[in-house]
């Protein structure tokens, strides 16, 4: 990231188990649910690479495009799915958003040097741009996704007569079919690009 390369580094991490743990929803749920992890698991992949630090590796000018047509597939896919609901939106949202970053980013990938990408620091070098006015737009959505979602993971108060823990009765849902895990996972990614769209 621009600035301390710990901060590259942490959100690397973040981003690497955020999308480790989607590919293991994969596994279970509905085929929408299934599909929405694939997503997710490809969005926290994606933000991980993006955000290692350019002491680690230099990411290749060739590299930027492949980012613009995977992130352009995930994209066109989601608009293909929207129909499906609002959380398609979202990703629709979040592989533009990759598209627009990569874009900005590609040309100090291209001047080589020391500058770099997200965790390259492209924007600390001076020569990745991007339009304010997008990136304003995004910085806005991303904050108020993340105030969503971190309002949505406040556990409800129980009903009167009804024990904390849950409902009784029944066994706890695997930890990879956990809804507020999903959401949790969701927060991240969502605080991550939150900090990538800062540096451009």
């Amino acid at each position: 990231m621009h600035g301390p390369a710990l901060s590259g580094w942490l959100l690397m991490v973040l981003c690497a188990a955020t999308g480790a743990y989607c590919l293991l929803r994969t596994r279970d749920g509905t085929r929408r649910e299934r599909g929405s992890a694939r997503a997710e698991a490809l969005m926290g992949f994606g933000m991980a690479a993006m955000a290692v630090p350019a002491a680690l590796l230099t990411l290749p000018t060739w590299m930027w495009v492949v980012y613009v047509v995977v992130f352009g597939a995930a994209a066109l896919h989601a608009v293909a799915s929207a129909r499906g609901g609002g959380h398609h939106l979202h990703h629709l949202v979040g592989s533009l958003a990759m598209v627009y970053m990569a874009l900005a980013m590609a040309p100090a990938a291209g001047h080589g040097g020391g500058g770099g990408h997200t965790g390259h620091g492209a924007a600390a070098a001076g020569s990745a741009g991007g339009i304010p006015v997008l990136t304003g737009a995004l910085l806005v959505y991303y904050a108020l996704y993340v105030l969503h979602a971190a309002g949505r993971l406040i556990p409800a108060p129980a009903p009167a007569g009804v024990p904390a823990g849950g409902t009784g009765g029944g066994s706890a849902p695997a930890w990879g079919a956990r809804p507020e895990l999903a959401l949790a996972c969701r927060l991240t990614m969502g605080i991550g690009m939150f900090a990538m769209l800062l540096t451009l």
